[in-house]
């Protein structure tokens, strides 16, 4: 009887980045659980890791071999914490052993957006001046841009959001890619000058969902996970990841999808692109929400035989120099 007594009162520790928007997203997670358990004790520890360290290199030339998750997987295997939350799109998809994806929380609008700075309030993307200068850290973003909007400057960014922000409002950009969830989530909705179509910018897998990883076989924390799982989010997400992992790219690879369901179909959409924006291929497949992974390889094989794995082959080496 006593065991049982000190397993339920056992307080949960939570790893999060330090970041202001992965503390509102642990917070978040925290809350919801609480509010299912209210029994339980929860409690945040965080940590920094590399991708929060080294703001003076573009991500790509750091690698994303677990830039922003790796320390708190550390944490995780070491014992000193028992799940740790994440932006999706930040968690590789392949996993350290003894790791898994313990649940996928209901997703935000996966949207990229725009942000503008004052003198181009009465524009959109498609009305910006020839030589306008944007600023993305994701080439993904990036090729995609390139390959609509090829009279536009692009230069990289670095830095937390509201470090993004102040650069553009300073001068140094004349607009500012970013996430329509990752500023609705810290409140700032308001600088979303314009949600990016789809037919333009097609998102980053994972975008908008929050992934939480936690020990293989902690069948404890995967019972208290279920409270906060979305299952249609988590179908969509894992055919995107399965796409990403079939292509052999990581998060700082051009690769974007666009998913959506309709009852029991899942319709996936996937592109690869050039840096440069020149080559771009794109294909759509759908299936039973139940063949969600399936569904993600079937779609990379087909933008294999489209020259994708060409487009990648020449983006590696560039990454690599």
């Amino acid at each position: 009887m006593t065991s049982s007594v000190s397993a339920e009162a056992r307080t949960i520790r939570i790893g999060s980045r330090k970041s202001q928007l992965a503390l509102v997203q642990t917070h978040w997670v925290r809350d919801r659980l609480q509010e299912s358990y209210p029994d339980r004790k929860f409690e945040i520890h965080t940590m920094s890791t590399q991708g929060d360290k080294i703001l003076d290199v573009a991500l790509a030339k750091i690698g994303d071999k677990g830039l922003f998750t790796k320390e708190l997987e550390v944490g995780m295997l070491a014992g000193e914490t028992d799940f740790a939350v994440h932006s999706l799109k930040d968690l590789p998809t392949n996993l350290p052993e003894g790791l898994m994806l313990g649940c996928v929380t209901e997703r935000e609008n996966p949207a990229d957006a725009l942000v503008v700075h004052e003198k181009h309030k009465d524009k959109q993307l498609e009305t910006l001046p020839e030589g306008a200068v944007v600023g993305t850290s994701s080439l993904r973003r990036l090729a995609q841009l390139r390959h609509h909007y090829p009279h536009l400057e692009f230069k990289d960014i670095r830095g937390n959001l509201n470090t993004r922000l102040a650069k553009l409002d300073e001068g140094n950009y004349d607009a500012i890619i970013l996430a329509v969830a990752g500023l609705q989530r810290l409140g700032m909705g308001d600088r979303i000058h314009q949600a990016i179509p789809a037919e333009v910018s097609l998102h980053a897998v994972g975008q908008g969902a929050l992934g939480i990883e936690c020990r293989e076989g902690d069948t404890e924390i995967l019972e208290l996970l279920k409270a906060i799982e979305d299952v249609p989010t988590t179908q969509r997400c894992l055919a995107e990841r399965a796409f990403l992992r079939s292509l052999e790219g990581g998060c700082q690879v051009p690769i974007g999808v666009n998913t959506s369901i309709e009852g029991d179909r899942l319709t996936l959409t996937g592109m690869v692109a050039s840096i440069d924006g020149q080559q771009l291929v794109k294909d759509t497949v759908s299936g039973n929400t139940a063949d969600a992974e399936t569904l993600g390889v079937t779609l990379a094989n087909r933008l294999r035989e489209q020259g994708a794995t060409e487009i990648l082959e020449v983006i590696f080496r560039e990454i690599a120099r």
